[in-house]
């Protein structure tokens, strides 16, 4: 198993090195010593010249350490074009993120000559990441940066074909993006790759975008859902495994109680419909979290926390959508149905589900969601207002993020507020900002009524004054809704949780049914389920807030588990 100290490493190949500005924290070489420390995790695996120790599209087996030899690393496409990535030789290491949780490999790594491994296999590996933290650190560091290496590369993963400015390119680039999964665009108006392929399958309009997998299959116009199974990015185990706690969202809050629960040694599952950050995951800046004087973005926080939770051996599937909650516990274990029709089980459920924003009351606004309307603002949907006007409705603090990032694209940002000025529910920090920003203006005590276009895209946008009644029109082609927030709770219909007027979750000494009994604060009207962050009534809607409840319920998990394992032991 020693590391072969007389076999150099191969330099890096023209360019590699500018193609990696992190080049020795992403590619690292480890020492005999460090070698030797990980031998107990793993086991002796050799390959001889062109054998594949791993394939894209199909599931990892783990990390690779390279004890002699050398083995090529390149990225496929589903047009069947290969983008090589980095040679790596004796003592360096083989994996990237999703080897913590055995999900797909995003390249294809083959033998050059006869080469001898260390094969830690996902379990092995985290439990390497925690004990042994210095190392674990520098890994855990280079499975990061490859990723983002990955994505930034625009090569590799799914072929996306069609219009950029198509309301389906736009909806799935963004659910790509948010769930890191690295993938590129073809415009056949710009792209010989996608004529060819446009008119070998002849879509109609409705087939936009289509999408080529790894392996070559054809998908026309996908839902989320369908595009995850291709792509092998929902994991987690199924059948007859009872968690002891299921989460349902991933956002900050879901995050939390993941990374906190799972590190404690409780069985996680974390279930998000979408991706993985929820509304926080779309803020383009966040400049008021505890740590960050600089600011970060929601995705980039979202991120860490999503990858500590993979690290602590949570599971994982995203996209699933849970359809409703079952709180009978007949056999002990609560009952959730999934997406489907599948059901996970659980000893206990925290409900961190979030809100989603609003949809106002504005004519023919269903129309052009997708074409012209938009819920969150991101780079993809900047890039479509590029040097334009563009009108954001709102005035909190998602709303305040949003027109800062939009203005450093669009020409111009009306902020439609509906009340007269911004101080009883934004951040002074933000108005501040945006009193700075020339290109942003303010128009109060307003309200957007109306919105026409073609079939295909918005043109203009009404709206009226709500002191004189009077109306007046913007002619721009791209609006931003953030006017306030729903909750995610129709799925507890019919399970017994106690919700508000506005349909909240209660917790606590608030709900009636806990009115004489000492509970958790953050236990609903059915033991066993707790509800944290923006979903839950009389939460303070912040990210901090959301992250403290996550951590916070951990404790009484522990309680309510421990109760459970009392009982069934009597």
């Amino acid at each position: 198993m020693a590391l072969d100290p007389t076999e150099p490493n191969k330099a890096p190949a023209a360019g590699q090195a500018s193609a990696f500005p992190r080049h020795e924290q992403t590619f690292p070489t480890l020492t005999p010593g460090e070698i030797a420390r990980m031998g107990r995790f793993g086991e002796i695996k050799r390959y001889r010249d062109g054998e594949k120790l791993f394939e894209t599209g199909k599931p990892g087996p783990g990390m690779f350490v390279v004890l002699s030899g050398h083995v090529a690393i390149s990225q496929r496409d589903g047009l069947g074009h290969i983008t090589p990535v980095i040679d790596q030789g004796p003592g360096q290491f083989l994996a990237e993120i999703g080897q913590l949780s055995g999900r797909v490999a995003l390249v294809d790594g083959h033998a050059e000559g006869d080469v001898e491994t260390l094969l830690i296999a996902p379990e092995r590996l985290r439990a390497l990441l925690v004990a042994e933290a210095d190392l674990g650190e520098r890994i855990m560091r280079a499975l990061i940066l490859r990723r983002v290496s990955l994505i930034q590369g625009g090569v590799g993963g799914p072929v996306l074909i069609g219009p950029s400015t198509s309301s389906g390119v736009i909806r799935l680039q963004s659910f790509l993006t948010r769930n890191g999964v690295p993938h590129h665009l073809l415009d056949p108006e710009r792209d010989h790759d996608a004529t060819e392929l446009i008119a070998r399958y002849s879509p109609s309009h409705s087939d936009w975008p289509l999408v080529v997998t790894v392996d070559g299959a054809v998908l026309r116009n996908p839902q989320e859902s369908e595009l995850a199974r291709a792509l092998g990015m929902i994991g987690g185990p199924a059948g007859k495994t009872i968690y002891d706690t299921a989460i349902v969202g991933c956002g900050p809050a879901g995050l939390a109680t993941a990374v906190y629960a799972a590190s404690e040694g409780l069985s996680v599952v974390i279930l998000d419909a979408r991706a993985f950050g929820g509304q926080a995951g779309a803020s383009a800046r966040i400049e008021n979290y505890l740590g960050f004087p600089t600011g970060i973005s929601g995705q980039a926080l979202a991120g860490r926390a999503f990858t500590q939770a993979q690290k602590f051996g949570a599971d994982i599937m995203i996209p699933m959508s849970v359809k409703a909650l079952d709180c009978a516990r007949t056999d002990g274990a609560f009952a959730l149905e999934l997406d489907g029709g599948e059901t996970l089980r659980a000893r206990s459920v925290v409900v961190a589900s979030g809100a989603r924003y609003r949809r106002p009351e504005i004519e023919s606004l269903e129309q052009f969601e997708g074409r012209g309307v938009w819920y969150w603002a991101s780079p993809i949907e900047a890039r479509l207002c590029a040097d334009q006007e563009v009108v954001l409705v709102g005035g909190g603090n998602s709303a305040g993020q949003a027109a800062v990032f939009l203005s450093g694209h669009a020409r111009k940002v009306h902020m439609v507020i509906r009340g007269g000025g911004l101080g009883a529910s934004m951040s002074r920090y933000l108005i501040e900002r945006i009193e700075a920003t020339p290109n942003i203006e303010l128009v109060f005590n307003s309200e957007v009524v109306g919105l026409e276009g073609t079939e295909f895209s918005l043109g203009r946008v009404r709206y009226r004054s709500r002191l004189s009644g009077e109306e007046a029109s913007f002619e721009i082609g791209n609006l931003f809704l953030f006017a306030g927030a729903d909750p995610a709770t129709g799925w507890l219909d019919g399970c017994g949780v106690t919700l508000d007027r506005a349909g909240f979750v209660v917790t606590g000494a608030q709900s009636d049914q806990n009115k004489g009994r000492v509970v958790p604060g953050l236990e609903t009207s059915i033991p066993g389920v707790f509800a944290v962050g923006d979903v839950r009534s009389g939460s303070v809607k912040r990210v901090g807030g959301a992250i403290g409840e996550g951590a916070q319920v951990v404790a009484a998990l522990h309680g309510f588990l421990g109760d459970m394992g009392r009982v069934a032991a009597l």
